[in-house]
């Protein structure tokens, strides 16, 4: 009887190591492959719940680093991320200085708006002239006449006004700074459009985070950021006459508006200024940019395939309805439809992806 009891606890432990054994097998194998990305903090809010919601679905971490625009394209090009993050579409040019042909994959839209910081204050009307002329320094004092002829009945301060905009390279400061040089000649010759700046006033902050926190913090200030950011945080924001001559609330259907029209198939487009009525006029994609062929620094083609299953899972009506619930417009279905287009172009290794 003895002996027995010896030999079933033997069995016991023999089958608790395999079990254990296994399990640690798994967790290995799960853990070999992960997904590093980075980019942009315009949709970090929207990335941040849906790859932790994708981790939790699928097993596969997703880590993501909100480092800007600029930055994201950056680790793409040195190859150190599956996949880099930007508002900012690479144009042709900078297509050609990436190291191989890279594509496009729109994940969502939303809106930049202009916030600022007036005590008792909570909403103001610009023009895209009175717009203008504060983000070049040409009009400094908050009750400048200009801006009271705009907005009867509000007691602006006299006060002087403090501009926040990006000191990193930046896709928000590429759609702000593409839509101000589409009704601003001056802004357009003297300023230009793009990623980094050279600011004729005003201080920097970093990320869509930096310069929100600046702006909630600083008294008489005003800036640009993503709308979410301005949601969460409480911030005022402006009304924006647009095209129509309509000043209009950034919202989840005057972004969806702007995105009314003809959408080239590589999705390449800025969506500033549109003119459909009911559109806000300072809007865009966010992208998601990747290598066309992911046969790069040893990647291996399982690590090439769950890359893919990730986006694709973004263009799904699960991960579309998380962006609404963080204030970012659902692409439309026929940029779905084009995004998925793009999406079965990849390849590894020269070969397409079953994903």
């Amino acid at each position: 009887m003895k002996k027995l009891i010896i030999i079933l606890l033997a069995v016991v432990v023999f089958a608790s190591c395999e079990n254990n054994n296994t399990k640690s097998n798994t967790e290995n194998k799960k853990s070999n492959v992960s997904i590093a990305a980075a980019g942009a903090t315009f949709p970090m809010p929207f990335y941040n719940m849906a790859f932790k919601a994708y981790t939790q679905k699928s097993g596969i971490p997703v880590s993501y680093g909100g480092i800007g625009s600029g930055g994201g394209i950056r680790s793409l090009k040195d190859k150190v991320v599956d996949f880099g993050a930007s508002d900012a579409f690479l144009n042709d040019a900078k297509m050609a200085e990436m190291p191989a042909p890279v594509v496009h994959i729109p994940t969502c839209s939303g809106a930049v708006v202009i916030a600022f910081n007036l005590d008792g204050i909570n909403s103001i009307k610009l023009n895209p002239d009175v717009l203008t002329k504060i983000f070049m320094g040409k009009i400094t004092q908050w009750n400048d006449p200009q801006l009271t002829k705009l907005n009867p009945g509000i007691n602006f301060p006299d006060a002087g006004i403090k501009v926040v905009h990006r000191s990193d390279g930046s896709g928000t400061t590429a759609i702000f700074s593409d839509y101000m040089s589409k009704i601003s000649s001056d802004w357009k010759d003297q300023i230009g459009a793009g990623k980094s700046l050279n600011w004729p006033v005003g201080m920097g902050a970093k990320g869509n985070p930096g310069v929100a926190g600046t702006i909630s913090q600083t008294e008489g200030s005003i800036g640009y950021i993503g709308s979410e950011y301005a949601f969460a945080q409480k911030i005022s924001f402006a009304f924006l006459q647009n095209q129509s001559g309509n000043f209009i609330e950034p919202s989840l259907e005057s972004v969806s508006a702007a995105g009314n029209g003809e959408i080239p198939a590589d999705t390449r487009i800025m969506l500033t200024n549109s003119t459909d009525p009911n559109a806000y006029p300072i809007c865009g994609f966010t992208w998601i940019v990747l290598y066309k062929d992911q046969d790069f620094n040893g990647r291996t083609e399982e690590q090439a395939k769950e890359t893919l299953k990730l986006l694709n899972w973004m263009l799904q009506p699960e991960a579309q309805d998380i962006a609404k619930k963080v204030n970012y417009a659902p692409l439309p279905q026929n940029v779905v439809g084009m995004a998925k287009e793009i999406l079965n172009s990849v390849t590894y290794d020269g070969k397409p992806l079953q994903y």
